[in-house]
């Protein structure tokens, strides 16, 4: 889908603040509201706009420990990697996976209340399975940014 101006600049409010109103959006913009709600409906159609969510401060429920787990896998089980990419799915203290190129072949972002349940993630995520050949932890010191806004300047117009 070709981006126009327009677009792009409703996309960068939305990235600041999802909650901007469609008059908002149409005084920023300089179009009619009715042009702002098909460009809207246009980019959620077309999947530009993937996913309208909540960014939740992990201290606030209590998931004040985040880590950062690089997976390498256990390439003699058969179809390893699709039954990783389920498990991942499947489990709500994984917040982000990426498949990657390297020594590692996933890197995760896991977030946990406390070492005691980081370590019951460990062991029923990775140590009880044989699908995983080895991770490495690292143990996040403290957020200096955390998200997940996209540049826009790079987009052909």
């Amino acid at each position: 889908m070709k981006l126009s101006k327009q677009d792009l600049k409703i996309l960068e409010l939305l990235q600041i603040d999802v909650k901007t109103s469609v008059e908002q959006l149409s005084e920023e913009v300089g179009l009619s509201t009715a042009s702002i709600q098909r460009h809207l409906k246009r980019l959620r159609d077309n999947k530009v706009i993937a996913q309208e969510v909540a960014i939740i401060s992990p201290n606030a429920v209590n998931q004040s420990m985040t880590f950062i787990i690089s997976v390498q896998l256990n390439r003699n089980y058969n179809d390893c990697f699709n039954y990783f990419k389920n498990k991942v799915k499947n489990n709500n203290n994984i917040q982000q996976c990426y498949y990657i190129t390297g020594e590692a072949d996933f890197v995760l972002i896991v977030t946990a209340k406390d070492m005691e349940n980081f370590e019951e993630f460990t062991q029923l995520f990775f140590f009880s399975d044989i699908a995983v050949l080895h991770f490495k932890t690292s143990v996040v010191m403290g957020r200096t940014k955390v998200s997940l806004a996209l540049p826009l300047n790079c987009v052909d117009i």
